[in-house]
């Protein structure tokens, strides 16, 4: 019986991995992806992690991934279906229908961000389409950019992006913002921001560092209802200029996608509490509902999600893995 898996290996599974060798607990990875590294794969260039300025997401991964490899860390390929919770054991049930059993489980799946789904999203990821502004907003740095989105983190987005870019283009398919008030007020009165309410991205074309945003306006008048005055104040006089649905092309060096994330946590069924994102409910110990299993990194319920944080989850998380795994040694004796 396993002492330990860990189930992802992105940076927080990774980091967890080379901390639990230290410890000398018999632990395998799981992973079903190609590469190891998580989301910061796809990340072109990352400059805020310590130590590492300018290095690409992939190369980040790659020696994550090297690091563990230097303390003989196994890996396997299999995708996990589901874990099951036997009191001091578990039972991580893999694609090929065999399981492991293991005193202790760490998830460590993260999140992926949700996505417009239009044409060109996929193939401009990584050049010119970003999912996170405090990683790759720098790169952009006096260039006119835009943000998707109404929530928390599309206004804080489009705050920070205000401080080092020309002009930063909000669209948003309201003319009302889901964040805070606060914040939706900062927007508006922050003069290199421009909002375009009932606004849609339909397509990103163009090339790298020259993108081109195709962008749907619906009024309340193109959907049916009487057009209200007062929805376009601060919007720009291209849509003002006449209710009702039309489209135009934005060109912009980036565009930031800022319509939430989707934790990977479907195959976990019941075995663990859920917040109502459906985020793993995990304090700084990673300690879930049941006990034994663990979660790191993005995966649970956290209000940073960087890679500095996830890595530091998966160290911090296997001193209490740690504390469990002794627990159990001192009831068999």
């Amino acid at each position: 019986m396993r002492d330990l898996v860990i189930v992802g290996s992105g940076p927080a599974g990774l980091s967890a991995a080379v901390y639990a060798k230290r410890a000398m607990m018999d632990v395998v990875v799981l992973e079903k992806e190609a590469f190891s590294g998580g989301q910061i794969v796809n990340t072109e260039q990352v400059d805020n992690y310590l130590g590492l300025p300018g290095i690409s997401g992939f190369d980040m991964g790659m020696k994550f991934r090297e690091h563990a490899d230097t303390f003989g860390v196994e890996f396997d390929d299999r995708e996990v279906t589901a874990i099951e919770d036997h009191g001091n054991h578990k039972k991580v049930s893999l694609e090929d229908d065999s399981s492991i059993e293991t005193k202790a489980v760490l998830i460590a799946t993260g999140a992926k961000h949700r996505k417009l789904g239009v044409p060109g999203e996929e193939e401009f990821t990584g050049a010119g389409v970003s999912y996170c502004a405090t990683c790759d907003g720098a790169f952009f740095r006096n260039k006119e950019v835009a943000v998707v989105g109404g929530g928390n983190i599309a206004l804080e987005d489009a705050l920070y992006l205000s401080k080092m870019c020309s002009k930063v283009h909000l669209i948003h398919r309201r003319d009302e913002f889901r964040g805070e008030k606060i914040l939706g007020a900062q927007v508006l009165e922050t003069e290199n921001i421009e909002f375009h309410p009932f606004a849609q991205v339909t397509e990103i074309g163009g090339t790298p560092g020259k993108l081109e945003l195709k962008v749907a306006v619906k009024t309340p008048t193109a959907a049916g209802g009487q057009a209200d005055a007062g929805a376009n104040v601060n919007a720009s006089s291209e849509e003002t200029s006449a209710f009702g649905s039309h489209d135009f092309t934005l060109p912009v060096a980036g565009v930031f996608i800022a319509i939430g994330t989707s934790p990977i946590t479907d195959f976990l069924g019941d075995v663990v509490e859920l917040d109502d994102a459906g985020y793993v409910a995990a304090g700084e110990t990673g300690q879930t509902s049941t006990q034994g299993i663990f979660a790191a990194g993005d995966v649970r319920t956290k209000a940073v999600r960087q890679v500095a944080t996830a890595v530091g989850d998966g160290a911090a998380v296997i001193h209490y893995v740690e504390e469990y795994l002794n627990g159990l040694k001192n009831k068999d004796n």
